[in-house]
């Protein structure tokens, strides 16, 4: 079954009482972050906390995922020497420009998961694009390595390397087009970067209608009150699940017929309708809108 990713949640790697309730607040991911929340002085703390968090907290089902420091800092490698022997599911590389960073990357993960006898490849990568760099290398970034799950746009640094700021979208049009269509020609996800005016509700769904009609699997948040509107807005209508589902059964009668062509309602049922159709059954089933059995 596929993991959603509609919601990653931003947990500042400093913060004990976020860190310890992070799994209540219903977010498909929880994402421990070591990079920019952090102040230089507490890197170390944040560090052992989340390595403790880790390694004796219970957060039942939830994707962990670690945003460590870029490898350049000289505080990457530290954060893979304790994170990735605490078994998060994903490694998150902040400021990837290039396939080369994942490539090194994912050698020290590599090294380390062998050290420490954990198998090797159990330790899932993401990409974070933050540069006009990066968007333009985004395909070969997301085809570098089998490990990674997903590519994410970072638009704080982004818009900053644009020479410009945010502000409806605009600017970000043309990476987040990028960055997804590299993600589904390599098999992966694509995860949109934060809305940070958590007051502004109206503009956050307004972008999130954007970022769903454009194909992305989700959104990184940084306020738990993000959630909930970004989940209901990220699942299918009961009238889309009919849709679906009377066109899946149209399709098992025409092959029961043994015909190799179906149509309802007067209309044929191509081959992308019915990938469709499955997506969003798949999208609801996993989501526990609906059981299998009414699949």
């Amino acid at each position: 079954m596929k993991q959603l990713r509609r919601s990653m949640l931003f947990v500042p790697g400093n913060n004990p009482g976020m860190i310890r309730d992070a799994h209540i607040y219903g977010s498909d991911s929880i994402m421990f972050d070591l990079e920019d929340s952090v102040a230089m002085a507490e890197k170390d703390a944040a560090r052992f906390l989340v390595y403790n968090a880790l390694t004796h907290l219970r957060y039942g089902k939830k994707e962990l995922v670690v945003r460590i420091n870029d490898l350049s800092s000289g505080l990457g490698i530290e954060d893979l020497e304790a994170i990735v022997r605490a078994r998060p599911n994903v490694i998150r590389l902040p400021k990837t420009e290039t396939a080369q960073d994942i490539i090194d990357c994912e050698a020290e993960i590599e090294r380390i998961e062998r050290e420490a006898g954990i198998p090797v490849g159990s330790t899932g990568m993401m990409a974070a694009i933050e540069s006009a760099k990066g968007v333009l290398n985004a395909y070969d970034i997301a085809r570098s390595s089998k490990r990674l799950i997903g590519i994410a746009l970072g638009a704080e640094d982004y818009v900053t390397d644009l020479k410009t700021t945010r502000s409806d979208g605009t600017e970000l049009f043309f990476a987040r087009n990028m960055i997804l269509n590299a993600a589904r020609a390599a098999g992966i996800d694509a995860i949109d970067t934060v809305y940070s005016d958590v007051n502004n509700e109206e503009g956050f769904l307004k972008e999130v209608e954007l970022i769903k009609k454009l194909g992305f699997d989700g959104k990184s948040v940084i306020n738990p009150r993000q959630i909930p509107p970004l989940h209901k807005a990220f699942m299918p209508s009961e009238k889309d699940l009919i849709k679906a589902r009377a066109i899946m059964n149209a399709i098992a009668q025409a092959n029961a017929r043994g015909s190799g062509v179906a149509s309802l309602n007067g209309k044929m049922i191509d081959r992308p309708v019915v990938i469709r159709a499955e997506r969003l059954l798949e999208l609801a089933e996993t989501a526990d809108i609906i059981p299998i059995e009414e699949v």
